[in-house]
């Protein structure tokens, strides 16, 4: 067994529930991991056997490219890809952060953790 974890995985995005926010957009930063057995992908070398980390950011700039009211569901989804690309995983953690969120007040990030 093992993990593999993208992490960092910056993007511009257009979720939130305030109008605005579909027109301007936001700056986001998501991070995957994914737990996994790697022992085939350790003994063939091949990237076939393991959990490639293009593909998990092809999937979560596709996912985040979908408009969302709530970053809950774009984790979601995001969860939900890895999960149909990758069934053999064991389990997936996404987190979704929005960097300076809209709000009466100073905050430099708000996140959302889905695991399944």
């Amino acid at each position: 067994m093992g993990k593999i974890e993208v992490s960092g995985i910056r993007v511009r995005a257009f979720h939130g529930c305030l109008p605005e926010e579909a027109i301007i957009g936001g700056e986001y930063i998501v991070d995957v991991l994914i737990d996994s057995d790697f022992s085939k992908a350790s003994q063939t070398d091949e990237l076939i056997d393991t959990i490639d980390y293009c593909v998990v950011f092809q999937i979560v700039k596709a996912e985040m490219a979908i408009r969302s009211k709530l970053i809950e569901h774009v984790a979601q989804r995001i969860v939900s890809s890895l999960r149909n690309k990758y069934p053999n995983a064991k389990s997936f953690s996404v987190k979704v952060i929005k960097l300076v969120p809209p709000m009466n007040g100073a905050v430099d990030a708000v996140a959302v953790i889905i695991e399944g």
